[in-house]
């Protein structure tokens, strides 16, 4: 039986972990964030009060709400002690896979017999994460788009054992989010990123081969295609890196050509040119 959601931890507190605390905080959920030190666990609080004085501006909460919402943050670098209490759990740590498994035979361990183990992981796969436990019919993915605070959509993920009764439970948590859940299946990239990063590998070939400028593929697909930004930019916001790892993850599971990673992004990634986080990708914002 599925216990009510009361206490959420979310383990990682990167520009995802902080955003998915965010929106339960926000809902009245009591939400622990778990990362390796203090100065993280700082920075991610002040993130997110940052965006919470953002929505009040624009008037889409009170300043009281925001105060309780921060209220309802407790930050930890102890995940053991953590998760003694929790409903849920939210793993929005690195996109890689050796370290993702680690933490969750960690939690397996830990968390209490009935709470559910969720990945926002946005390509690896969630039957391969549930190996790594001895609960696997209650291991599924809650794939969480960025910016978390703003977009509704959440990627449901049904591993192979993942029960209907965990899967309704994380839609119906997520409707409580405010969010507008799709469940799909657990395949190499799900949905989202099945066809999002063919495109962006696409452009950056475009790019590598010459056939025009990074500023004249992203205004094509712009303009042509109606896309809120060209998948240049796109990249850079995502982080060069993780569009790599989401490649590699697709070229690998699935073994199709069509995945390979573009060289100039393997050299880009290598040469720790990462976008927007590093300052520079495939433009320059060090001097924005």
């Amino acid at each position: 039986m599925i216990e009510k959601f009361k206490n959420v931890v979310v383990v990682g507190c990167g520009t995802m972990g902080n955003g998915i605390a965010h929106v339960f905080a926000l809902k009245g959920y009591s939400v622990t964030i778990v990362d390796l030190n203090h100065e993280i666990l700082k920075n991610a609080l002040g993130t997110i009060s940052s965006n919470l004085d953002r929505q009040v501006k624009k008037g889409s909460i009170s300043e009281e709400q925001k105060n309780a919402t921060l209220s309802r943050i407790v930050p930890s670098i102890d995940l053991t002690e953590a998760v003694k209490n929790a409903n849920i759990i939210v793993e929005a740590i690195t996109e890689n896979l050796e370290i993702k498994a680690k933490i969750f035979e960690l939690l397996d361990k830990n968390a209490p017999p009935n709470c559910i183990l969720a990945s926002n992981t946005s390509s690896i796969s969630i039957t391969k994460l549930a190996s790594f436990t001895k609960r696997s019919s209650k291991v599924i993915g809650m794939h969480f788009m960025n910016p978390v605070p703003v977009m509704k959509l959440i990627e449901v993920i049904r591993g192979y054992d993942t029960t209907d009764e965990v899967c309704n439970a994380i839609l119906d948590l997520s409707k409580d989010l405010e969010k507008e859940p799709v469940e799909v299946n657990d395949y190499p990239g799900f949905v989202a990123n099945r066809i999002l990063m063919p495109m962006i590998n696409e452009a950056i070939y475009t790019l590598y081969e010459g056939v025009a400028t990074k500023e004249a593929i992203d205004t094509v697909m712009k303009l042509g295609m109606n896309h809120p930004m060209g998948p240049l930019t796109l990249a850079d916001f995502i982080g060069l890196d993780v569009c790599l790892a989401i490649l590699k993850v697709l070229h690998e599971g699935f073994g199709n050509p069509k995945y390979a990673p573009c060289p100039l992004l393997v050299n880009m990634v290598t040469a720790g040119h990462l976008g927007k986080k590093t300052g520079k990708g495939f433009y320059d914002y060090a001097q924005i």
